[in-house]
């Protein structure tokens, strides 16, 4: 019997949040082998040298210790046969990949604001969404009359822009107010069984940041004591 994939981090969305929707949309069973809670939780793992470039997320699958966020998802996506046919969907995929992960940056910023800041991150967030990355795949998915954004066929490109969609309307709920299409695309895919599983409550996926955790995860990453 396989292994599970085991994940290391702190208990909260960051960047492994797209790791367990991945792995979650492939049907693969995984457990959170370590939450970090402590400093030197995190401090072992660099001394053990499980860490390449001493940084999380970390997920140890398939007899590696794989670090760096899109080398996970590219792995998993392949392994799972969520990457395209060929190279040029491949490509395609990318692209659309790395813009929303670029909005999901910004929006997974947004519970780190001070106070003063948050009204202004949060029309930033809107105005990208709305007027740059939302409007793409509207139109891409209503030129191409598909169900998918590439190829007509399934990927890893469509699980993260639903990620991301949510994410978005936790800001903002009605964002996707003028693009009939995605609201469609958000309907269909949130359908498909595994995300449906992912989305029920009791799943493994992760709360928005709450800020009271935001001390702690500062602490286990020395961030701000150097």
């Amino acid at each position: 019997m396989a292994t599970k994939p085991k994940l290391y981090y702190f208990n909260g969305r960051g960047r492994m949040e797209t790791i367990r929707w991945l792995l979650a949309t492939a049907g693969v069973e995984f457990e959170e082998a370590e939450y970090l809670e402590t400093r030197k939780q995190y401090e072992k793992l660099l001394q053990d040298g499980s860490l390449l470039f001493q940084q999380v997320p970390m997920v140890e699958i398939d007899g590696m210790k794989m670090v760096q966020t899109r080398a996970i998802l590219n792995y998993i996506a392949g392994k799972h046969n969520l990457y395209g046919k060929d190279l040029k969907e491949r490509a395609l995929i990318d692209m659309y990949v790395e813009a929303t992960m670029d909005l999901n940056e910004i929006i997974m910023h947004h519970p780190l604001q001070p106070p003063e800041a948050k009204a202004k991150h949060l029309a930033t967030i809107i105005e990208k969404a709305t007027t740059r990355y939302f409007p793409v795949y509207e139109k891409a998915l209503k030129d191409h009359g598909q169900d998918f954004l590439v190829g007509n066929r399934f990927s890893r490109a469509d699980v993260q822009l639903l990620e991301t969609i949510l994410m978005a309307e936790e800001c903002k709920p009605d964002i996707l107010s003028k693009f009939p299409v995605l609201q469609a695309f958000k309907a269909r895919i949130s359908n498909i069984p595994t995300i449906k599983k992912f989305l029920q409550p009791g799943s493994q996926r992760k709360p928005p940041l709450d800020v009271k955790l935001l001390p702690k995860v500062l602490s286990i990453f020395n961030i701000g004591n150097e």
